[in-house]
C-alpha cells in the first residue's frame, strides 16, 4: 500500500538531526544578532593561585641560591684542606720556574696536598712548607687590617689564593733530603749531594747579581730534614742562611703542606711545574709534569657534579613536601 508520507528528493539537503542529549551544541542563535551584554572581568576562584604559584617559586630560587652557595664554601674548604690549595708566590726568589715580585702578576700556583700523605718529598720537588722556627724568627709577619670587615676578605683571599696567607709560608725546591751530605761547589761552581755534582737545568742567574754560588758546607742533613735552594740561586734566602745556616738551615719534613703542580694564574702562565731529579743527571725522560696535577684537577672537576646532586636532591625533597 502506498505510504501517504511524502518522499523526499534525494538531492534536497536533509535538515539536520536533533541533538543528541550531552553533545555539545554551538552558541545559541538570535537571529544573527550578537550579544551587547558585557562580559564580566572578575576573577574567578582559582585565578590567585598563579600569583602565589609565582611567589613561591621565587622564593624557592632564593633559597637555593644560599644553599648551594653554602655548598661551594663547604666544598672549597674541604678541598683547600685536604686536596689542593692555591698559593700565591711571593718573591723573586724562584725564578724563572715560578714568577713573584712587588708590583707584578705574581704566579698563583696549585698545589697537591694528597701525595705527601702517602710518600716523602723526593729531590727536585718544589714544595710549599711552613717555616720552621729557625726560618721565622727574623721574618716580619704578613700585615693584617685592623678593620675586622677588610680582615676577614683579607682571610678569604689567602685562602683561595687571591692574596698572601697569613702565615708564614715559602715555596722552594728539594736538593737534599734527610742522611745526605751537601756542599758548594766543585770547579765548575755546582753544588755537590754526597759528593756528586748536581745537573740543575731550572737555576737562574739574575743579572747584576752574579753567575756564582756562595761556598757553603758540607752539611748532613738531619733524618726527616730537606735541604731547600731557591732556583734563582743568588737571590734566595734558603737553606744556605735561614737559621744562620748548616743544620739549621734544613726543613722539617712535617713543614711540608704539599707540591706544587701547576701554574694557574695568569692564564698566559698555565704549565706545569717540572720536577726532574737533579741527583740523577742522564736519566730517562719522565712524564710531563702536567700529568701530575691530573688528581688535583680531578678533585677539582669532583666539586660541580656534587653540586649538580645537590640541587636535585633539594628538587626531590621539594616535590615531597
Amino acid at each position: 500500500m502506498p505510504s501517504n508520507t511524502p518522499q523526499g528528493d534525494p538531492d534536497q539537503p536533509k535538515p539536520d538531526p536533533a541533538p543528541r542529549p550531552g553533545s555539545e551544541q554551538g552558541p545559541p542563535s538570535d537571529g544573527g544578532r550578537h550579544s551587547s551584554e558585557p562580559v564580566s572581568d572578575e576573577a574567578g576562584p582559582g585565578d590567585g593561585d598563579g600569583a602565589g604559584k609565582k611567589e613561591q617559586k621565587k622564593g624557592s630560587f632564593w633559597r637555593e641560591l644560599v644553599v648551594l652557595v653554602g655548598i661551594a664554601v663547604v666544598l672549597t674548604v674541604v678541598i683547600q684542606a685536604f686536596i689542593a690549595r692555591v698559593y700565591v708566590i711571593p718573591s723573586q726568589s724562584m725564578e724563572e720556574t715560578l714568577h713573584g715580585c712587588h708590583g707584578c702578576t705574581n704566579d698563583r700556583v696549585l698545589v697537591d696536598k694528597v701525595t705527601y700523605r702517602f710518600t716523602d718529598p723526593s729531590p727536585g720537588d718544589v714544595v710549599v712548607f711552613r717555616g720552621p722556627a729557625s726560618w721565622t724568627e727574623n721574618e716580619i709577619p704578613p700585615q693584617r687590617s685592623e678593620n675586622p670587615v677588610v680582615s676577614f676578605f683579607q682571610s678569604i683571599g689567602g685562602l683561595v689564593g687571591m692574596a698572601p696567607p697569613d702565615n708564614r709560608e715559602f715555596v722552594k725546591r728539594v736538593i737534599a733530603t734527610g742522611g745526605q751530605t751537601v756542599e758548594c761547589c766543585d770547579e765548575r761552581n755546582r753544588v755537590l749531594v754526597d759528593g756528586e755534582p748536581l745537573d740543575e737545568s731550572y737555576v737562574y742567574w739574575q743579572p747584576n747579581r752574579g753567575n756564582t754560588q756562595e761556598e757553603f758546607g758540607p752539611v748532613t742533613v738531619p733524618a726527616d730534614h730537606l735541604w731547600m735552594m731557591g732556583d734563582n740561586r743568588n737571590n734566595s734566602l734558603d737553606s744556605r742562611v735561614q737559621g744562620g745556616g748548616g743544620e739549621r738551615g734544613a726543613v722539617p719534613v712535617d713543614d711540608v703542606i704539599g707540591k706544587a703542580r701547576f701554574i694557574v694564574l695568569p692564564p698566559q702562565r698555565w704549565q706545569g711545574i717540572g720536577d726532574d731529579d737533579p741527583q740523577q743527571a742522564g736519566q730517562a725522560l719522565s712524564a710531563p709534569a702536567w700529568h701530575g696535577a691530573i688528581p688535583a684537577g680531578l678533585g677539582l672537576a669532583a666539586a660541580f657534579p656534587t653540586l649538580w646532586i645537590g640541587r636535585r636532591v633539594l628538587s626531590l625533597r621539594r616535590r615531597d613536601d
